[in-house]
Parts: structure tokens; C-alpha cells; sequence
């Protein structure tokens, strides 16, 4: 897949924007970035876009921006010479993707049938766009159409909100979500940046889903572990299960059987997309241990943070 798609994708969720005052592209755009997604599609819905778009790319330059609603090559060529990584268009448009495909520009265009489907596969595209995807049949019509087209990732835009994007995004052949519930209209005229940075914020968490899985706790040996996994065990009132490495009691805790990672043990967080969430911590300065990854099915489902936190390691697991 294209690097920008794979970041989009990594993004999980890219909040659609139409820009009618171009000075308010950056504070905008900042405001996404402080809520956790430095991530913007701008559509071509207005005439402010393509200086939305050059004001972006000049001023926030890690913010990875789609221009979008691209209807005409001489719209393409605008939005990429403003600063636009992707193209994005609400149908499939075989001159625009041709021109796209062949000036090397990444395009996820718009589609809503198998038809569609395969007109994007014969411009040898991986990625596409759903539209509108609620009234288009939602989720069971992109299920429905990975039958056939295993290889095709969709970007559903249209009627996806906080509270329906966990179903799409559960779903291995979604790229990501595209929506505007996260840039209120109000909230745009009324300069209200800090109220987008909080609706932001508030969908990242619930995308990323972190919840406390298991505390970890290191022990000298087999034997220490299991007295420490009972004593814990009949405190909280639960079962001791053994295990070759460590022993748990109840779900909760999980007691090593040597000195494993972090001076005192480590702390399990479960997140609904490991990958995600490590692309999106990575984003605010956190770093990883790589050659901790485990990997099952070609899927992450667990990676070490680097660094302790109160004498514990962290490390997030798949859900």
C-alpha cells in the first residue's frame, strides 16, 4: 500500500473539513493535532481549499493532509502543488484516477459498488473510498463486497460518527474512517478550538480503547510466584491459574516466575488496535522496543514501551 495511505490507515480516523476562511485552516488543523490526529482532509467544497491546504503545509508541516471533493485533474494538480499528500474524491472519476495513477499521486476515490470496485482494481488501486457509506449500505455492504475483492481496503465516509466508527474500524479490510462529526460547523464559525481539540481527543480515546489488562509482578522464582499469586488470589477472591512462565490470579495479576521487564514488573493496557495505538503514542514522543513486538498472524498484538513508569514497564496488548 502507498506510505500515505499506510499512515491514513495508522491515523484510523481523518476528519473531513470544508474550509470557507482560509485563516482559519491552521488553528483548525493545530487543534485536530493537539486532540491527537495530525491528520486533515480538506475538501474542495469551497474556494478557500487550496490556500487552506498551502497555509497547513507551510505552517504544520507534520500534519499529513488529503485534499478532497477533487473532481478535475486541474484540481489535483492544485491541491499537490498547495501541499496535498492525497487525492481524495467523493466518486470514481477514470480521468482523475488515470492522471492520478499515472503522475505516481496517491487517490482513493469514491465508490459504492462492486462495479466501482472494479474499475479502481484495474488502476491497479488497493484503497478506495465508501460513499456515502452509512446510506450505501454500511458496513454489511463493504462485508459484503470483500467476498469477492479480497484485496480492496475501504475508507467509509458519510453518517460515520463516535458512535458507530468501532464497528467499522473492528472490520481488517477497513483503512480508516473519514467523518466531520469531529469539526462541528459551529464550532468552526465561533473560532471554538479548544471545543475541537476535546471532541478529538474524546474520539481518539474511544477508537484506541486503553483499559488496565493485568499488573505484573516480578518474583526471584517459581516458588515465590505462586505463594504471591495465592496470597493475591485469596485476597481478591479468585483462582490461581498456572503457567510456565508466570501465574495469575484472577486477570488482574500476573506474577513472573524470574525478573522479567520493569524493576518492580510491568503493566499489561489493552487497546483495541496495537498498531494504532503505537503509531498514535509514537506521535506524542513515545518510543518502543522494537524486538519486543509479538506478532501473530501478521497482526501486532503486543509491543513494550520504552522507560518505566514508578519502577514498572508498560507494554500495550491487542484486545
Amino acid at each position: 500500500m502507498n506510505a500515505v495511505l499506510e499512515q491514513l490507515s495508522l491515523a484510523g480516523l481523518v476528519p473531513v473539513i470544508a474550509v470557507n476562511d482560509a485563516n482559519d485552516a491552521v488553528p483548525l488543523c493545530k487543534a485536530l493535532a493537539d486532540g491527537g490526529l495530525p491528520v486533515a482532509e480538506i475538501t474542495f467544497r469551497t474556494a478557500a481549499a487550496e490556500e487552506a491546504i498551502r497555509r497547513v503545509h507551510e505552517e504544520l508541516p507534520h500534519v499529513i493532509l488529503a485534499a478532497g471533493t477533487v473532481l478535475t485533474t486541474e484540481q489535483v494538480d492544485r491541491a499537490v502543488a498547495a501541499g496535498a499528500a492525497a487525492i481524495v474524491s467523493p466518486g470514481l472519476n477514470p480521468t482523475v484516477v488515470k492522471y492520478c495513477v499515472e503522475k505516481g499521486i496517491p487517490v482513493c476515490p469514491g465508490t459504492a459498488n462492486p462495479s466501482d470496485v472494479e474499475v479502481a482494481l484495474s488502476y491497479g488501486l488497493d484503497a478506495v473510498k465508501f460513499f456515502p457509506a452509512e446510506q450505501a449500505g454500511g458496513l454489511k455492504m463493504i462485508k459484503a463486497m470483500c467476498g469477492p475483492y479480497t484485496s480492496m481496503k475501504f475508507m467509509p465516509t458519510g453518517g460515520i460518527n463516535e458512535n458507530n466508527m468501532l464497528e467499522y474500524l473492528a472490520f481488517d479490510k477497513i483503512l480508516c474512517c473519514g467523518g466531520s462529526w469531529m469539526v462541528p460547523k459551529d464550532a468552526v464559525e465561533a473560532k471554538d478550538w479548544d471545543r475541537i481539540t476535546a471532541i478529538t481527543r474524546s474520539a481518539v480515546a474511544k477508537m484506541l480503547g486503553f483499559e488496565l489488562r493485568h499488573v505484573g509482578i516480578n518474583s526471584a522464582n517459581a516458588e515465590e510466584s505462586l505463594a504471591t499469586a495465592k496470597l493475591l488470589a485469596k485476597l481478591m477472591g479468585c483462582e490461581v491459574k498456572e503457567g510456565n512462565s508466570s501465574n495469575f490470579a484472577g486477570t488482574g495479576f500476573e506474577v513472573m516466575k524470574s525478573i522479567g521487564r520493569g524493576t518492580h514488573g510491568h503493566i499489561a493496557i489493552a487497546t483495541n488496535s496495537v498498531k494504532r495505538a503505537k503509531w498514535h503514542l509514537e506521535n506524542q514522543g513515545y518510543k518502543f522496543i522494537e524486538d519486543s513486538a509479538v506478532v501473530k498472524n501478521g497482526k501486532l498484538i503486543a509491543i513494550y514501551l520504552e522507560g518505566e513508569i514508578g519502577g514498572f514497564a508498560i507494554h500495550l496488548v491487542q484486545k
